[in-house]
């Protein structure tokens, strides 16, 4: 994994700590499933490279929780993105780690991670509770309403509820805290 924190220093350079799930790169049926607001899937993919690049720097971390897009279209996709990326699989990502790899991942993990020893960094919601020192982000929802987007021990960072673009760590833990405070 990566140092602590959120963001660490090298020389002047801020490196900052982003999350996003269920980006779809490529895939048509997306569309069909979660009314995305793109009149086409080159639309779609040039847009949310766009927003991406946007907001991560070429020396900024992305963890991907999953669901990144279409098998065959990661290496194209994956080489227009700024930042060091790791992919938490999700169950869209069919293809083998060392596939993911190739295609421009620094790592691949099949598995729920644990970051900073109290994030759970997983594809779909894990359970968490009160009394229990975690808090989890997480996709797969997409924009179901039977979730919500936060509360003080989880984050939703489905592509939909964060504007199609990675979110800062930063952003999470205040959006966290202020849920905290505000129970």
């Amino acid at each position: 994994m990566r140092p602590r924190g959120s963001a660490s220093r090298k020389g002047n350079l801020m490196r900052k700590i982003f999350f996003i799930a269920d980006t779809h790169f490529g895939e048509k049926t997306i569309f069909r499933y979660e009314n995305r607001p793109f009149e086409s899937v080159a639309e779609m993919d040039s847009e949310m490279i766009s927003r991406w690049n946007a907001v991560v720097g070429r020396d900024d971390t992305v963890y991907h929780l999953g669901d990144f897009g279409a098998a065959g279209e990661e290496p194209d996709i994956l080489a227009k993105l700024n930042g060091t990326k790791y992919l938490i699989k999700g169950n869209h990502d069919t293809q083998s780690n060392e596939f993911y790899r190739r295609a421009g991942f620094s790592e691949v993990y099949d598995l729920p991670v644990l970051y900073e020893e109290f994030w759970i960094l997983s594809h779909a919601p894990v359970y968490v509770n009160e009394n229990m020192p975690y808090a989890n982000l997480f996709g797969h929802v997409h924009n179901s309403p039977i979730f919500k987007n936060f509360s003080k021990q989880h984050f939703c960072v489905s592509a939909e509820r964060i504007g199609y673009q990675p979110i800062s760590f930063e952003q999470i833990r205040q959006t966290i805290k202020e849920a905290s405070e505000n129970v």
